[in-house]
């Protein structure tokens, strides 16, 4: 019933937007799209209390997913059992859930299964707009976008299909990717869509099938046919990628690579690769080997063949013997008939609904399928105009999880900033610290962090250094750190401090014995996800984020400290990660950024000029003994009958720590040099 009545609602709505023809609406902020992304901003934007609306043509959040995948099973990990109890901790390893200021408002609450239905995502959006109380309008079908210019700015204006317009001065684009993508090539109306094709089994039966394309939903598409098809052949122009080598999400994932098992142990299936802009798809009418009761069985028969065998730059289907590969290579991979050929090559934005004065371009890499944005996810060439979720994949296409949930929940909060900043004059919320502070506070957050780490290479944490103090932004987009000043009103004035999670770059077999480095003095060398720090003593200029090195998320900084990767994820290790990432910090500092005892403050406020920082901090501001103390007494007669000793041996606090290190032969004198 509580379903029933939550589909009402959404009709009645659809069915007050059906009154209003040729209205007029005004809004600080359009989001176009409810899907994860639409609402992911909504929230951001609800609880800053903006003016925008969230506009949808369909009656419910998340329609993509009532459809697609096709086969029902999402490939995004809803582990909910992490052994932790560390909120942030835990959404590295939910790829579903949407980020919001409600602890319990996540997918665990629709679906307990590791690899979960697609029935279950949209219920799970509606239970995120609900009881968020999201602004979305629902069956709003915007069919025109276009772009005016005057002396008071930039605003969009959005018509619907019942006339009505949407001005607004931010247009946040959240439609996702739903346009099939298609490859032209003779004889590709024979070719059957991976959006209209049957996913009952039997209706393959004893068919051979031929698939077009190589990713995910290719081999969903395969795997639902092995026990019903006699043979399945997938074609793409480039080899199989697998996720768990490239540690692209994007690529295919173990839950559906059945295909490879029986291609390999060779029981009829296969892969073949060329370029399908090449290919020709022909019919010929075959008679059946089967006689059935009404005489012989006439049936329709498809064949691949390479578009320079087609004769005279025919474009008919219909081909003779001589037009197919197999007459002219005999042992041809792909020679023998196929009943069906099936379309499977993903998705690409809809540029259809904007006219030239609001189309941002097409994107350079995947192959034009996505809008160009900037670094800060602004469409190029239409200011005020910002792309989120999948479809502002372009700027980590193939490189980390921005087309994905568990990734661009992060993104759309960095671009919330980034408005808030431009529209509002916020600053990019940061933390203050004492530079004593900066070590736990880097730890805790290459140890919980869920942003850097699903979107490594991309958002990272800036720590702006200010003398004894510094500032500490989390997830700014690290390709637009050239436009650190205007896009979160933070100024770089003593230097710098990068952390990002990244990959090794070297190609390596990621099962073999050697694919892990275990020395933590050849950190550099690690191959998996490990925390790397990078010092600069200014802002990168926007020609050196061009001209990094190759696979480099950042330029050559001044200093770089990798921290060893770990076979836990868990970067606390006392000799392989706290002491190289405390001795690169003091580095950078120029300060002693070690803890102390109460009494070896005491002695050095007596021996030195300027003690450590964390002495000035806490000791020198009335924080460490009494006056009167016992131990101050003999500490200041220890140290007026013995002055060298401070000089000689800086380490006296004899914690727990540092005997450990030295008995594991560690030197543990600091590089720091205090002046006498």
């Amino acid at each position: 019933s509580h379903a029933a009545t939550e589909d009402s609602c959404h009709l009645s709505l659809v069915s007050l937007f059906s009154k209003c023809r040729n209205c007029t609406h005004h809004h600080d902020y359009c989001v176009l799209g409810a899907g994860p992304s639409g609402l992911q901003m909504g929230h951001f934007l609800s609880r800053t209390q903006r003016d925008y609306i969230i506009l949808e043509r369909n009656s419910g959040p998340g329609s993509f997913f009532n459809k697609y995948p096709r086969h029902r099973k999402l490939i995004s990990i809803n582990k909910i059992h992490t052994g932790s109890c560390n909120r942030e901790f835990n959404l590295r390893h939910d790829w579903n859930s949407l980020l919001s200021d409600k602890p319990d408002l996540l997918f665990r609450r629709v679906s307990s299964e590791f690899y979960p239905t697609a029935d279950a995502f949209p219920l799970y959006l509606s239970l995120y707009e609900r009881e968020l109380g999201l602004k979305v309008q629902y069956g709003v079908d915007i069919g025109h976008i276009r772009a005016l210019s005057s002396d008071s700015g930039r605003q969009y204006v959005l018509t619907d299909q019942q006339g009505s317009s949407y001005f607004c001065s931010v247009l946040l684009l959240a439609t996702g990717l739903w346009v099939p993508q298609t490859i032209a090539f003779v004889g590709s109306d024979l070719v059957e869509g991976y959006e209209s094709i049957s996913t009952d089994p039997e209706d393959y039966k004893n068919q051979a099938v031929l698939i077009l394309g190589k990713g995910n939903s290719a081999f969903e598409t395969a795997q639902s046919l092995l026990g019903s098809a006699s043979r399945v052949h997938m074609v793409s122009r480039s080899p199989v990628r697998l996720a768990w080598q490239t540690h692209y999400v994007g690529d295919l994932r173990a839950v559906n690579n059945e295909v490879l098992d029986t291609y390999q142990l060779k029981s009829l299936d296969g892969l073949v690769e060329t370029h399908l802009e090449e290919i020709a798809i022909t019919k010929q009418t075959e008679e059946s080997r089967l006689r059935p009761k009404h005489g012989r069985n006439k049936k329709e028969k498809l064949y691949l063949t390479l578009n320079k065998f087609m004769q005279n730059g025919s474009n008919s289907t219909n081909s003779r013997a001589e037009e197919l590969s197999g007459f002219h290579i005999d042992n041809f991979s792909m020679r023998k008939p196929y009943d069906r050929v099936i379309r499977c090559l993903g998705f690409r934005f809809n540029f259809s609904i904007f006219d030239r004065t609001a189309r941002p371009p097409n994107s350079g890499n995947a192959r034009g399928r996505l809008p160009a944005v900037t670094a800060w996810y602004e469409g190029k060439n239409t200011p005020g105009l910002f792309v989120l979720g999948t479809a502002a994949h372009s700027r980590d296409y193939r490189t980390s999880a921005g087309g994905f949930v568990h990734g661009f929940r992060y993104t759309v909060r960095a671009v919330h900033r980034v408005l808030e900043h431009r529209y509002h004059g916020l600053q990019w919320p940061f933390t203050k610290l004492l530079s004593t502070q900066l070590l736990p506070w880097i730890l805790k957050r290459v140890n919980e962090a869920s942003g850097p780490y699903q979107m490594f290479q991309v958002l990272g944490d800036i720590v702006l250094l200010q003398g004894s103090h510094c500032k500490y932004l989390e997830e700014f987009p690290l390709q637009a750190l050239p436009q650190l000043s205007s896009l979160s009103g933070h100024k770089v004035t003593n230097g710098l401090i990068i952390l990002v999670l990244q990959y090794g770059k070297k190609k390596i077999d990621f099962l073999g014995r050697s694919r892990a480095e275990t020395d933590w003095t050849r950190a550099w060398k690690s191959n998996f996800l490990h925390p790397v720090l990078y010092y600069y003593n200014r802002l990168p200029t926007e020609e050196e984020i061009k001209l990094r090195p190759h696979g480099w998320p950042l330029p050559r900084p001044k200093v770089i400290h990798h921290m060893i990767e770990d076979f836990l994820t868990e970067w606390d290790a006392p000799i392989s990660h706290v002491q190289p990432l405390q001795r690169f910090l003091e580095h950078c500092v120029q300060t002693d950024l070690r803890h102390f005892y109460a009494e070896s403050c005491f002695r050095l406020s007596l021996t030195h000029r300027q003690p450590p920082l964390y002495c000035q901090h806490g000791y020198l501001k009335g924080q460490g003994l009494s006056q009167n103390g016992q131990m101050g007494q003999k500490v200041y007669n220890s140290v007026t009958s013995s002055p060298g000793i401070i000089e000689n041996s800086p380490q006296q606090d004899n914690s727990a720590l540092t005997n450990y290190l030295t008995r594991a032969g560690i030197p543990m004198s600091s590089e720091i040099k205090h002046e006498l």
